[in-house]
């Protein structure tokens, strides 16, 4: 059976893989004569492996809860509740996330056989969607960060200004952007055939530095700005709520530490083994190819973990086993009754529109 070390043995011109459903980074240079007929064919060794087997399973895992949780936010925020600024950010951030798990089983089915077997359209397609909405997840979660955080600051002002065609018109920018940023998926994807294994990966040996470009480059707008801005955000709000003497209520302390974590550790393997793939020669093999597959499964996880932590968990929990899913959602999402809110309240006489509600 083929494994990576007779590969690297085989053909040196071969930089390192991600194994990794986004980013699946082979990459060839020069000749094309390896395209010819295989040696033997690929057997995949993934279900004999209990390492692999368990990624599957997670990624299973992360699909189904993913796939049914950011439906029903959709069809709670979408069909169920009225259009409102916060139903606006939860709407978008769910079809975002619900988008990014209906292509997971395109990363399960390559992980489980090793290879590619969708064609060259969707080696560019799938991992140009999965870049799309990594991004859109990202920007949407600051923009929930920072329209809190103006709300609590400015609670006023925000009550007038915050519209639901506003929220659209950022809502847009902000998928323009991650469009924008998911551009050398298209570029640079490509669909190669060796001894007998087809790999879609990412061919950067036609531009000189552009991998390394490609790496930071998401790794910054990707994860380091929008992690700044959101914990600037959330600390100020903390400050805010402490000076409206709200620190006897700990739940939106929780919340808030739990959304800053689960982006932390969500995200972070994820970029710090691609960029310690730039230089994979100075780094153990074997740590790094299971840094790389393990990274974005951790990543993958944030898609399901966020209609968890801004819709479930913005309930208050004993009220969770009294009610039915919908009244769940619909109050955790909804602009009245919140416990920020009527706080801030009675300083502001501002109503629940502009909720500060995590």
């Amino acid at each position: 059976e083929l494994n990576y070390n007779l590969i690297m043995i085989t053909t040196p011109k071969m930089e390192m893989s991600d194994y990794n459903y986004m980013d699946f980074n082979y990459s060839y240079e020069g000749n094309d004569s390896i395209q010819e007929a295989p040696v033997f064919r690929h057997k995949p060794a993934c279900l004999k492996e209990v390492f692999c087997v368990s990624l599957l399973a997670v990624s299973v895992l992360i699909f189904l809860l993913g796939f049914c949780g950011n439906a029903l936010v959709i069809w709670i925020s979408g069909f169920k509740m009225k259009k409102t600024v916060n139903t606006t950010w939860y709407l978008s951030l769910a079809i975002s996330d619900f988008v990014f798990c209906v292509f997971l089983p395109f990363s399960i089915v390559q992980t489980a056989m090793e290879e590619w077997i969708f064609g060259y359209f969707m080696c560019k397609f799938a991992s140009t969607i999965m870049f799309l909405n990594m991004f859109s997840s990202i920007f949407l979660l600051v923009v929930i960060s920072v329209d809190r955080c103006v709300s609590v600051m400015f609670p006023v002002w925000a009550q007038n200004q915050r519209t639901v065609k506003k929220a659209s018109v950022i809502v847009v920018v902000a998928w323009l952007l991650a469009i924008g940023l998911s551009v050398p998926s298209v570029i640079f994807r490509e669909v190669h055939t060796h001894m007998g294994r087809t790999n879609c990966y990412n061919n950067y040996t036609l531009h000189q530095n552009s991998h390394s470009l490609v790496a930071v480059t998401r790794f910054f707008a990707g994860f380091v700005v929008p992690f700044i801005i959101i914990i600037i955000c959330y600390s100020i709000i903390i400050i805010k709520l402490q000076r409206n003497r709200m620190a006897k209520s700990s739940k939106p302390f929780k919340v808030m530490t739990a959304l800053i974590v689960a982006f932390f550790v969500c995200w972070l393997p994820y970029h710090v083994f691609v960029l310690l793939e730039l230089q994979h020669q100075k780094h153990d093999l074997h740590v790094l190819t299971t840094g790389l597959k393990v990274g974005p499964t951790m990543a993958a996880a944030n898609s399901f973990l966020n209609p968890v932590l801004y819709v479930f968990m913005g309930n208050d929990f004993r009220q969770k086993f009294k009610s039915s899913v919908l009244s769940k959602m619909e109050n955790a999402m909804g602009d009245d009754g919140r416990t920020t809110s009527r706080y801030l309240s009675r300083s502001s006489s501002m109503d629940g529109r502009a909720s500060t509600h995590i």
